[in-house]
């Protein structure tokens, strides 16, 4: 996914500095060169102004075009530096790129401490007079020199009152590199859809409150779940003075050894700037994630979320971070949000007509080169993606530069059998789901789409299953939805999906796969008596009336066939004998002599043959209704 009109970020901005260093001249030999040094040596490129005394009363252009071009600025306030009106124009101007280009500003407290400045005491306070009294009393010049002190100190930095200056120095250097070291998120080639997307979270985020807040950004696989995250992390992480963490595959690296320790030490040491973190346990991490980060504003992203014990792990409750702190949470299973307390979530919806056109368009066609290719040939493309991005991309890739033959070609494929790395990405959802769930999902992806919820529910419990709260638990996964008419649906590449994994349970045997729907393959077990034991269910809806030869041996053989459904079949053959094993059995519209159960049907809850005309039925049907 994309934006043609992505969020503005500081992960936008191109700087020409690394670091800019702002300093009163008394530091510059000693301190100041030292640390200028080790920031060259680490490779960062560090501004130092080379004027001890600057004319004029105001900064320079030059020295106003570094600041804005610095990714970092660092403020060194020592005993002097409020009586400097140049480095107090400065820090003004450096608090002013803190707010509008998203400037990280990192203080150190030389030989002053940090109540000092931030009360504007001692030193501070002295010189801010002398100012005020040159500049008069009330000036609006002091006043925001005063609040851009208060500002700057209470931001994280370091403080050295005595101790070994070289380590101290380090411990600068190191910070920096970390920083510097990182890079903004790769978003997407092309942001399509993208900006729209990311304001609406940014409005559950509500930055600039001092609540801890948690929220969730929850969709279907392949919807871009991950890409939304990445493009608001990069648009706000520059707000958060350094201390924050986008922990990705979260679901993949838990199911490792020792995974939620391995993410709980990097989530701690991407925050604290600290390396080889020693985590001895999950418990011990979560205690060590809270008692550390209590007191800090830091924005952190868990992406891929699936279990309730990896939030519990990592950012169990709002109190284990400071004031300000906004905590990110992708995932496909609704429940683990909610379950967590997390009520602000925002559901990512498919990409529109226009936006999924522009973004196949931006794989498909980058020059605007649609050679030979119709508009209708496009809109069958289109069709089958669904507004799924992941399935846009994957599609339009493949097709860049091919004929018109070529883009028929894989439709007809893609229509037949879905794509295989956009069927891995969908399956991660499946593959989660116990297996009363999966059965559920196979038969409304097999059957059931499009069918009113409190028929498929009636059916599906006739049929043994926990359909309320499986039903539920597929709606959470994004697996399954509701519309306002109260019908199942599911996005076109799910229901495909779910088809393609019934049809791998044996590729060249239908009779030996769990579910049938296709006529051609109901004909052939039917016809030709090739049903199994791995037959559960029949359902064959025919638009028009169709020939159905049933062998009198049809379903001897299908011992765990629950579920049959057939309609406007014209039944050819001789008796046909259904399993006494059958729960749910429509028969509706059809043309066929006998029906008959060899014992009586034990479990049937429904025996349903409206429409049809059936000459004889043998079998012992003892107070069950027909309609």
């Amino acid at each position: 996914m994309s934006s043609s009109s992505s969020s503005s970020s500081s992960s936008e901005a191109k700087w020409l500095f690394d670091v800019f260093l702002s300093f009163r001249g008394e530091v510059r030999r000693g301190f100041l060169a030292d640390l200028h040094r080790c920031l060259l040596h680490r490779g960062i490129n560090a501004y130092i102004d080379s004027e001890d005394l600057r004319p004029g009363d105001q900064i320079s252009p030059a020295l106003t075009k570094a600041i804005e071009e610095s990714r970092i600025a660092v403020l060194v306030f020592s005993e002097n530096y409020a009586s400097s009106r140049w480095c107090l124009d400065e820090l003004v101007k450096v608090m002013e790129c803190k707010r509008l280009k998203g400037q990280l500003v990192l203080p150190v407290f030389y030989g002053v401490e940090p109540r000092e400045v931030r009360g504007q005491r001692e030193s501070y306070g002295k010189a801010l007079a002398r100012h005020e009294e040159k500049l008069g009393k009330g000036s609006e010049t002091v006043e925001k020199w005063r609040q851009a002190l208060i500002e700057a100190a209470n931001l994280s930095g370091w403080h050295y009152d005595h101790g070994d200056i070289t380590k101290f120095i380090e411990s600068i250097v190191k910070k920096i590199s970390t920083i510097v070291a990182r890079v903004p998120l790769s978003v997407a080639k092309y942001p399509v859809g993208l900006g729209c997307r990311v304001e609406k979270v940014m409005s559950l985020l509500s930055i600039g409150l001092d609540d801890v807040r948690m929220i969730g950004i929850w969709g279907t696989g392949g919807v871009g779940k991950t890409t939304i995250a990445k493009d608001v992390y990069n648009s706000i992480a520059s707000q958060f003075d350094g201390c924050s963490s986008f922990l990705a595959n979260v679901r993949e690296t838990s199911s490792k050894p020792e995974g939620l320790v391995h993410l709980q030490k990097t989530l701690l040491s991407q925050i604290l700037w600290k390396e080889n973190l020693e985590v001895l346990s999950v418990d011990g991490g979560a205690n060590l994630i809270r008692d550390r980060l209590c007191c800090r504003k830091i924005l952190l992203v868990l992406d891929d979320v699936d279990r309730g014990d990896q939030l519990n792990a990592l950012a169990r409750e709002c109190a284990w971070f400071g004031k300000g702190s906004r905590i990110i949470i992708t995932t496909r299973d609704k429940h683990v949000l909610t379950s967590h307390g997390i009520d602000q979530v925002y559901k990512v919806e498919p990409l529109d007509r226009g936006e999924a056109f522009e973004l196949l368009s931006s794989y498909a066609f980058p020059r605007n080169q649609t050679k030979d290719i119709s508009r209708d040939l496009i809109d069958n493309i289109l069709g089958y993606a669904n507004g799924l991005p992941l399935a846009i991309v994957v599609v339009g890739a493949f097709l860049h530069g091919r004929s018109r033959g070529e883009w028929e070609s894989t439709l007809e494929t893609l229509t037949e059998s879905p794509n295989k790395d956009i069927n891995h990405v969908l399956k991660i959802s499946f593959d989660a789901l116990d297996n009363n769930q999966k059965d559920i999902f196979l038969d409304i992806a097999c059957f059931f789409k499009g069918r009113e919820r409190d028929y498929v529910t009636r059916v599906l419990d006739g049929c043994g299953l926990k359909t309320l709260i499986g039903m539920q638990t597929l709606i959470e996964r994004s697996l399954v939805t509701i519309s306002d008419g109260g019908t199942v649906q599911m996005h076109d590449l799910i229901e495909q999906m779910g088809q393609d994994i019934v049809k791998n349970e044996c590729l060249d045997d239908p009779g030996r796969r769990s579910r049938l729907w296709c006529y051609d393959d109901v004909f052939e077990v039917l016809s030709k008596d090739t049903g199994t034991n791995a037959v559960k269910g029949i359902v064959l809806d025919l638009p028009t009336q169709k020939k159905l030869d049933i062998s009198r041996g049809a379903f001897t053989r299908m011992r765990r066939l629950k579920l049959l459904i057939l309609s406007n079949a014209r039944i050819s053959g001789g008796p046909v004998c259904l399993p006494d094993d059958l729960r749910w059995l429509e028969w509706h519209r059809c043309h066929s002599a006998t029906l008959e159960f060899s014992a009586g049907p034990k479990k049937l809850v429904c025996f349903d043959v409206s429409g049809s005309q059936i000459k004889k039925l043998r079998g012992y049907l003892k107070m069950l209704s027909t309609s």
